[in-house]
């Protein structure tokens, strides 16, 4: 089973429907055959920021909805001990460098996002999924 960690853009691109880009993960999502999509609890804690502090329970609940349906990692010692590693040697922020440890220590085959910079870093697990490839 291919484990495909998402980085929170793309949680937000599907849920609040980006009308260029969640078009295209959804239609690489329909090509997927026996992967587990995952998260973090930061990824968690970033999606809820714009649907609490706008009181837009409507949203909330989208976004609750669509991520019960994925698997939650944890973040041990290890994560944030990995991303101080990490965010060293690439210069990443601190949010970017815990969602790369936490990918990397649950042995990710693929970590999907919308970051460049993020992606350079992760190396070939990274897939830039809003190109039309």
């Amino acid at each position: 089973m291919t484990r495909i960690y998402l980085d929170s853009c793309i949680l937000i691109y599907l849920v609040e429907r980006h009308p260029i880009f969640a078009p295209v993960i959804e239609a690489r999502l329909a090509t997927l055959k026996d992967a587990e999509l995952l998260i973090s609890p930061l990824v968690r804690l970033e999606v809820l920021v714009k649907p609490l502090r706008a009181a837009d329970v409507s949203l909330l609940q989208r976004y609750r909805k669509f991520m019960d349906a994925l698997h939650q990692l944890s973040m041990p010692d290890d994560v944030f001990d990995l991303a101080l590693s990490l965010r060293v040697r690439y210069n990443l922020k601190t949010p970017d460098a815990l969602h790369a440890a936490t990918a990397q220590y649950h042995v990710c085959q693929s970590f999907w996002t919308n970051d460049h910079r993020l992606a350079d870093a992760l190396g070939e697990c990274a897939v830039v999924v809003t190109h039309a490839n």
